[in-house]
């Protein structure tokens, strides 16, 4: 395996929609041996976007979208599993990547105990909240310096690069900002979850 070399602190301070398609291809590691290939995210945009947690301004859950660009947001969604999110800009804005789907490059032992009911590798790491559970994050992480490997998480790169035409398309599970094509994947990857998206692009921002 090459060197793994941590993002940078600049890396994520800018527009999440920037920042997004770069994560495809980078890998999310965990001290005990856990790591997975970033292979879907979306774009979530403070008071530019209804759809982002943080659209109405800071609360004691969205503290950490506010704070600075590195860190890891995690929260709660709907009574049942977590979501993970790498926070980006700067500070006040309350910007994020949601890290929607892994595919499970190492630790491979740990992430089934973690996921016993699945009987599919591809769907280890499938959608925000098996990502999580996979990759033990919990609100304990939250806040969770990335590019410090603080509490033993970081997002690193082994030398892959983006794809250069990623699939672009609109986010699931979002009723506001519908519209906004803020949802990328690596292109025809077995571990991307939901549907597959609209096209592919290049990397800008909308």
């Amino acid at each position: 395996m090459k060197t793994w070399k941590v993002l940078p602190r600049r890396f994520y301070q800018r527009h999440p929609a920037e920042v997004a398609p770069e994560l495809l291809n980078k890998l999310l590691v965990r001290d005990d041996g856990r790591a997975g290939r970033i292979v879907e995210v979306e774009a979530y945009a403070g008071d530019q976007d209804p759809a982002a947690h943080s659209y109405r301004g800071m609360t004691a859950r969205t503290a950490t979208m506010f704070g600075q660009a590195g860190h890891l947001y995690v929260y709660f969604s709907y009574g049942m599993h977590w979501g993970s999110n790498a926070v980006c800009g700067d500070v006040g804005q309350g910007w994020g990547v949601l890290l929607r789907a892994l595919e499970p490059v190492a630790g491979l032992q740990l992430i089934r105990e973690a996921r016993p009911a699945i009987k599919r590798e591809r769907d280890l790491a499938s959608g925000p909240g098996r990502l999580s559970q996979a990759m033990g994050i919990t609100k304990a992480l939250d806040g969770a310096d990335l590019v410090r490997n603080d509490r033993g998480i970081r997002i690193v790169s082994d030398g892959m690069a983006p794809p250069v035409a990623p699939v672009v398309g609109p986010r699931i599970g979002i009723s506001k900002a519908i519209e906004f094509p803020w949802r990328w994947h690596v292109p025809e990857h077995l571990h991307v979850s939901g549907r597959t998206g609209t096209r592919k692009t290049g990397r800008t921002v909308s």
